[in-house]
C-alpha cells in the first residue's frame, strides 16, 4: 500500500472554494472526468449528504491491458457531507473499476484555514493498493505519481472556477 498526502491553502473563504469544488467539472485542466452523476442527496440532521458516481476515461498502457483487458472507461463512487455549521466539506471516493486488482480510495477535506479563516485549507490523502498483479509495488508508485499530478490540477480547476465565478462567466 502506497499512502499519498498532500496540504493546500486556498487564498479565498470556505464558502467560495466548496462552491467552486462542487462545479469542478467539467474543465480544461482534467479532460478525462467525462460525467459525474447524483445517485443520492439527501440532509441528515442539518448535514448534505451525497453519493456520486464518477465516470473518467483513461487509456492504460499495453502492459496493463495484457493484464487486465482494454479497459478505457472507469468509474469511482464519491461520498461527501457538508456541514455548514462547522464549514467542512469532507469527500471520500473508491474506485469501482479495476476493483479485483486495484483499490484507490481517496478522502479530501476542506475547512477554514486555523490561522486566517479567510482562507480555506484542503487537506487530501489518497491510499493505493495493488493486489494480484506482478510488480504491485510500481504500479503503486505509477498510481500514486498520477494522484498527485491529478490532484494538482484539480487545484488549479478550483482556482479557475473561482475566477470565472467572480467575473460572473458561465462555467
Amino acid at each position: 500500500m502506497k499512502i499519498w498526502t498532500v496540504q493546500h491553502t486556498f487564498n479565498y473563504p470556505w464558502e467560495t472554494v466548496v462552491q467552486a469544488a462542487w462545479n469542478k467539472y467539467p474543465n480544461p485542466m482534467n479532460t478525462a472526468v467525462l460525467g459525474i452523476d447524483v445517485i443520492d442527496r439527501q440532509v441528515i440532521n442539518g448535514e448534505l449528504h451525497s453519493h456520486r458516481l464518477v465516470t473518467t476515461r483513461w487509456t492504460l498502457p499495453n502492459w496493463a491491458c495484457a493484464l487486465m483487458g482494454p479497459i478505457s472507461t472507469f468509474y469511482a463512487s464519491e461520498y461527501s457531507k457538508v456541514n455548514r455549521d462547522r464549514r467542512q466539506l469532507k469527500l471520500d471516493s473508491r474506485n469501482l473499476s479495476l476493483g479485483p486488482f486495484v483499490v484507490v480510495r481517496e478522502k479530501l477535506t476542506y475547512k477554514p484555514h486555523p490561522d486566517d479563516p479567510q482562507k480555506t485549507l484542503l487537506k487530501q490523502t489518497a491510499y493505493v493498493t495493488v493486489e494480484g498483479l506482478p510488480c504491485s509495488g510500481y504500479i503503486e508508485n505509477i498510481l500514486t505519481n498520477k494522484i498527485s499530478g491529478n490532484a494538482a490540477k484539480g487545484r488549479q480547476a478550483i482556482e479557475w472556477v473561482i475566477e470565472k465565478l467572480q467575473h460572473k462567466q458561465p462555467l
